[in-house]
């Protein structure tokens, strides 16, 4: 009787996480474009960063530990990925003024896009929900190329390595494809 009480619990565990249908674009497909706002109030879309490689990154929640750790791990290899030309966004599901408070709070000086209608989310194929009560954006990065297309999409990103792990693969495929960008 334990046991099927144990299966039964672990089926509806796993039940829980609902993943959104959309799949994500895969390498090579064009990156959907959006438009978002940011923790200022400006408006960010992926076509105004053409010509220049993008790094996009979605995460769950602002002020939670493996997001702070990730987002501040960006902001620490800043100045690495502006010297090559690539723009950092954030994504997360929290609204602009949740964004600015964990902006001023970390310091971060990149653009955190809130995707408060999950519909940038639902297109990268990340929303996820828990119980279908908690929406929120999974863990994954799409390194865009200046021509707007996915260079990459990192799906099981650490937070403490997943910046370092970009900017490995930025140098290979900025080489590869003879692109300064």
């Amino acid at each position: 009787m334990r046991m099927r009480k144990i299966m039964v619990l672990s089926l509806m565990l796993s039940m829980a996480f609902v993943v959104a249908a959309a799949d994500a674009p895969r390498d090579g497909q064009t990156a959907p474009d959006f438009k978002l706002q940011d923790q200022n109030g400006q408006w960010h879309s992926l076509s105004q960063y053409h010509g220049r490689w993008v790094v996009l990154y979605f995460y769950p929640k602002d002020e939670t530990p493996g997001c702070t750790t990730e987002a501040c791990t960006f902001r620490d290899d800043l100045l690495k990925f502006q010297a090559l030309g690539v723009q950092v966004l954030g994504v997360s599901l929290d609204d602009t003024r949740s964004h600015a408070a964990f902006a001023a709070k970390y310091h971060l000086p990149f653009p955190l896009l809130a995707d408060t209608t999950h519909q940038v989310a639902a297109t990268y194929g990340v929303l996820t929900s828990f119980l279908g009560l908690f929406h929120y954006a999974r863990r994954e990065t799409f390194l865009i190329d200046p021509q707007g297309r996915v260079a990459r999409h990192y799906r099981d990103v650490d937070p403490k390595a997943n910046a370092g792990q970009v900017l490995s693969d930025l140098a290979g495929l900025r080489g590869a494809s003879g692109s300064a960008g």
